[in-house]
């Protein structure tokens, strides 16, 4: 079992607690940090997490950390050093950019360590913005997400190697085992996004914020060269919420209107239960347009016993077998991704069956949260000994 010292308490900052990957992380090792004896804060503004969060012990401070206004993060620093000397936090984890500026230099001034945490490969086109995502590197040390992540952030900034470890996202076995998970559950999801328990067509499955980069339109145009070869075994079904994206939502509705795929393509919006989307579908699609820091719409599907499609770039590269557990294509290009998607029809249930099974021994073994909370444990360990040693 991952240990930490004796009267640990963490203080994780993070901007929201809505659905996502840098979000549920947080709400993981929250828990993790109760159950090995440890105390757990949260700033943050909340969101759709806050209630898991408590029921996993861990505290919600609400702060306005997701601002990005530079009064608002100059007085966070206040109001962080304030919440750090209150509840004698023994190490500041921050997880996103602009609440960094404050936690970080709050952390410094209360001589606390400091952890931070890409969860993303951020675009520099400016050197402006290369020293504004840079503050992530400012930390005590770094986690970066993935092996992909490491190397970006290692190319990018003068950083020593041994200030920066990977530690891969982790996902919790009980939750996505799919003995766990009832055929009601199945059902349920299929009903939700208007597939009929008879309907035999190969359902592809998206999920993902409806936001560009994530690759919806080129699914769709995918899905149109499938429907131009006489194709019509097959249903694609995109979930997630647009966060106010309504324009790029429309976008991708007239899409499917103009290219007649109505019968065949949908967006369902949010979906919660997220092991038994994954084994309504048969096949999962990770089409992102730019590479994915980790991608555990990549995994989850492998954990739950089927293969995937993906964007040959990014940490994806890392976490699917080409030919193995699932299919890369070049990314960006629909033509590719549609011929993989005829693959994945014509293997059939038994291929992709097998394929699945070969995902999810490789995903049990690689991508567990007992993995990463340990790995995150150790880092937590390591740096606040060296804290010691340099009083």
């Amino acid at each position: 079992m991952a240990t930490l010292p004796p009267n640990f308490t963490l203080l994780q900052v993070v901007p929201r607690l809505d659905a996502g990957g840098v979000e549920r992380t947080t709400v993981d090792i929250s828990r993790a940090v109760v159950e090995a004896g440890g105390r757990s804060l949260v700033a943050s503004e909340g969101g759709r997490f806050e209630g898991e969060l408590a029921d996993g012990g861990g505290e919600l401070v609400r702060l306005p950390v997701a601002s990005k206004n530079p009064l608002t993060i100059w007085s966070n620093i206040g109001r962080l050093k304030r919440l750090i000397r209150a509840e004698t936090v023994s190490l500041v984890h921050v997880r996103s950019r602009a609440p960094a500026f404050s936690a970080l230099r709050a952390a410094r001034r209360c001589g606390v360590p400091s952890i931070s945490t890409y969860h993303g490969v951020y675009n520099a086109r400016s050197d402006l913005k290369r020293w504004y995502n840079g503050v992530m590197t400012r930390a005590d040390h770094v986690i970066a997400n993935s092996d992909y992540t490491r190397r970006h952030v290692l190319d990018a900034y003068d950083l020593p190697p041994e200030r920066i470890t990977a530690v891969a996202r982790g996902s919790d076995l009980a939750r996505f085992d799919p003995a766990a998970v009832s055929p009601d559950r199945i059902a349920a999801a299929r009903a939700a996004w208007g597939v009929g328990p008879d309907d035999g067509r190969t359902l592809f499955l998206l999920a993902g914020r409806l936001t560009r980069w994530k690759g919806q339109g080129l699914l769709v145009e995918a899905a149109d060269r499938l429907k131009a070869q006489g194709r019509d075994d097959f249903v694609v079904v995109m979930i997630g919420d647009d966060q106010g994206r309504t324009a790029y939502r429309a976008e991708i509705e007239a899409m499917i209107g103009r290219a007649g795929l109505s019968p065949q393509v949908r967006l369902a919006g949010h979906f919660d239960d997220m092991p038994a989307a994954w084994l309504a579908a048969d096949v999962a699609v990770a089409p992102s347009l730019e590479p994915e820091a980790f991608g555990r719409t990549a995994v989850e599907p492998q954990l739950m016993g089927r293969p995937v499609i993906v964007a040959g770039h990014g940490a994806p590269l890392e976490t699917v077998l080409d030919g193995e557990t699932g299919w890369r294509f070049p990314p960006g290009d629909a033509g590719a991704l549609a011929d993989r998607m005829a693959q994945a029809i014509e293997a059939g249930e038994q291929g992709r069956g097998a394929m699945g099974q070969a995902g999810l021994a490789r995903a049990r073994r690689l991508y567990s949260l007992d993995a990463m909370i340990e790995a995150t444990f150790a880092v937590y360990r390591d740096v606040l000994e060296r804290a010691v040693l340099a009083r």
